[in-house]
Parts: C-alpha cells; sequence; structure tokens
C-alpha cells in the first residue's frame, strides 16, 4: 500500500463546536491500481494519529503476506469491497471510519478501473449523470444574507442552506423570511447545528412553518433522538447530521427522529456504506442527503458517485471545493448551473493516480 500525506489550507478558517480549523490535513493510499483519501474531522471520525495507526495495521496486514483486500465476488449492488478481507484488515478499521474511507475507496476505484465503468456505475445499476447542489448561506444581517441568496440563485443555484442558530431566533426568522420574499421558490434549508434547546426549537418549527422550509437540519443537540421525533409532523421536516457522529443510522431510524438524513461518506466508513445506508433510509420513508467534511478533491468526487448511486437524490452538499485555497488537482466536479456532473470515466476520477503517485 503506497501512501502519501497531505495538508490544505482552508479559503476561510471553519468555526466547530471543537474549535476553529484552518487546514485539512490526510492521507491517500494506493491499493494496486486505485486511489483513497482519508481527512478525518474529530468529532465526526478518528483522529489523524488513530487514522494513521489504523492504516498502518492494514499496510502491515497487506504486506505480511495475508489475503488481498477483495470485492466479495458477487455482483451485489453496492459492493461490499471489504467482505472478502481478513480480520487483520478489518478490525483495525472498526472505529477509524476515516481510515475505512480510504480503503474502501482504493478497493473500489481498483475494481471501478478494472472493469472500465466508473465507481456510479459500479454503486449502482442506473446512475445519475449529475447531481444537484445546494449553496451555503452563512450567518449574516438580513441585507447581506439576502444578498449572498441572490447571488446563489443567480449563478444557477435552486437549492439554499442557511446557516441558524448563532444569534437570535427572531434574528435567524426575519432572515428566513426575507430571503423567501427575495429569491422566490427555491427550495430552502437552515442549518442550526444542534444550537437550540427544546422549547426554542419548537418556537422555531412553529415560526417557519409557514416559509415553506424545505427543512431544518439539527435543531437539538446530537443524542437527543426523542426531541428530534417529537419536532416531526409540525409543517417543517427535520434532518439530522451530527447525530449520525453519535448514533448509528439504525438507531435514528428506529426511533423516528428524521424525516431526512444526512450522510456523510467519510464518517459513515466509504461510498458504498453510503450508499447502503442510503437505501436502509429510503426504505424507512426518509430521504437521504450526501455531504462531503469538507474533504480534498478525491473524496469530494467519491461523495458525489455514491450521491449519483441513490435514486432521485435531493441537493447534495457537495459544493465545497471553494472551501480550500488550493486542492490536490483541478477540482474534477465543478458547479455548473446548481449541479456537479459526475465523472464518467473508469474509476472515481479520470488520472488521478497518475497525478499523485506517479
Amino acid at each position: 500500500m503506497d501512501r502519501r500525506d497531505f495538508s490544505l489550507a482552508l479559503a476561510n478558517p471553519l468555526d466547530t463546536a471543537r474549535g476553529t480549523i484552518e487546514r485539512r490535513e490526510g492521507i491517500l493510499i494506493r491499493i494496486g491500481r486505485g486511489i483513497g483519501e482519508a481527512t478525518p474531522l474529530p468529532g465526526w471520525t478518528e483522529s489523524l494519529p488513530a487514522c494513521r495507526r489504523a492504516l498502518d495495521a492494514v499496510d502491515a496486514a497487506l504486506d505480511g503476506g495475508g489475503a488481498p483486500v477483495v470485492l466479495n465476488g458477487t455482483d451485489d449492488v453496492p459492493p461490499d469491497p471489504l467482505s472478502g478481507a481478513p480480520d487483520a484488515v478489518t478490525d483495525p478499521l472498526a472505529d477509524a471510519p476515516a481510515a475505512r474511507h480510504a480503503v474502501e475507496l482504493a478497493v473500489l476505484d481498483a475494481r471501478s478501473r478494472d472493469t472500465g465503468r466508473s465507481l456510479a456505475a459500479l454503486l449502482a445499476a442506473e446512475p445519475a449523470t449529475s447531481v444537484p447542489v445546494n449553496a451555503t448561506i452563512g450567518d449574516a444581517s438580513v441585507a447581506e444574507t439576502v444578498e449572498a441568496a441572490r447571488e446563489a440563485v443567480d449563478a444557477g443555484f435552486d437549492c439554499l442552506k442557511m446557516k441558524v442558530g448563532v444569534g437570535d431566533l427572531e434574528r435567524d426568522v426575519a432572515r428566513l423570511r426575507a430571503v423567501r420574499a427575495a429569491v422566490g421558490s427555491v427550495d430552502l434549508r437552515a442549518d442550526a447545528n444542534g444550537a437550540w434547546d427544546r422549547e426554542t426549537a419548537h418556537e422555531a418549527i412553529d415560526a417557519l412553518a409557514g416559509i415553506d422550509l424545505s427543512y431544518l437540519e439539527q435543531p437539538l443537540a446530537a443524542a437527543d433522538l426523542a426531541g428530534h421525533a417529537a419536532l416531526r409532523d409540525r409543517g417543517v421536516e427535520v434532518a439530522l447530521d451530527e447525530t449520525l457522529a453519535e448514533r448509528s443510522p439504525a438507531a435514528v431510524l428506529a426511533a423516528d427522529a428524521a424525516d431526512v438524513l444526512v450522510l456523510k461518506p467519510m464518517a459513515l466508513g466509504g461510498p458504498a456504506r453510503t450508499v447502503r445506508v442510503a437505501r436502509d433510509a429510503c426504505a424507512a420513508g426518509v430521504d437521504p442527503v450526501v455531504t462531503t467534511t469538507v474533504d480534498a478533491a478525491i473524496a469530494r468526487t467519491a461523495a458525489a458517485h455514491a450521491a449519483a448511486a441513490i435514486p432521485a437524490v435531493r441537493a447534495c452538499g457537495l459544493a465545497t471545493g471553494d472551501a480550500l485555497e488550493a486542492d490536490l488537482v483541478p477540482d474534477p466536479i465543478p458547479v455548473a448551473g446548481g449541479r456537479v456532473t459526475v465523472p464518467d470515466g473508469p474509476g472515481t476520477t479520470v488520472d488521478a493516480v497518475g497525478r499523485l503517485f506517479g
């Protein structure tokens, strides 16, 4: 297994509950002809040192003469690429989703190249050729928020996700109402990042039900499944994001806590895993949305392939390439008209292996 470390500066610092992030650091791996990316984000995945240890163990297992990492030899769609791997490979990845993402993606990428198919075509029988994406509107004054929303719509986006929960609820409601009045019938979402208590979240739902909000994302703390379940069927759909860093998708579905699941392949352990979770969600009547953890180009493009494998997927959070000051390769999925076109050549991205490993 070949490896390469990378460190990419963000175009603007990203404030999170765990502090400010100024760079995204990760590891590229190559297994055979395939390339994978691990870009850990503590709080969502293991730490970078833990990711390195997991990949060290996998590397040792592969070099030690054990069975190679292989696909399961069936025509499953999506495939489980690690089902044929020995315990020495899979055990270190059990609690290291970013490392697992890298290994799963490398194996899928190699298989895609060997069979002359795109990753999306490996993950679904009839994948979409493009995926709708949302623009993200940060916290700002009413006037600044409206201006940013108009710019996004003028650029072709028909789905806007607005950050809320930084200021008081009255201010957020005013911002959302002003945007709705300014941009008309675009798909409008709000993301509170778990900022509210139950009382505030109920007030928010009541106040926002009349402005045709598509969904309210993570209004309550991640662990509060019962609180989120109680917010449903009140006029605004409930989406869960941070909750999936603490609770399994199966637990969230069993609790009837969400109308929408926001799926991050890096945090779930790979693009094939993401598609399987998405299908479980759809079977339960819950819509999946795919987004990134501000990953580099390889993982971001793999997320687009995963999204393309989900039938009629709603707008996804894949327009994150401009969050990086520079990337590993030219953006394989630039946004145009509010959509990204999914590469249709073999593998994840065209010539990525040659560009990054020589």
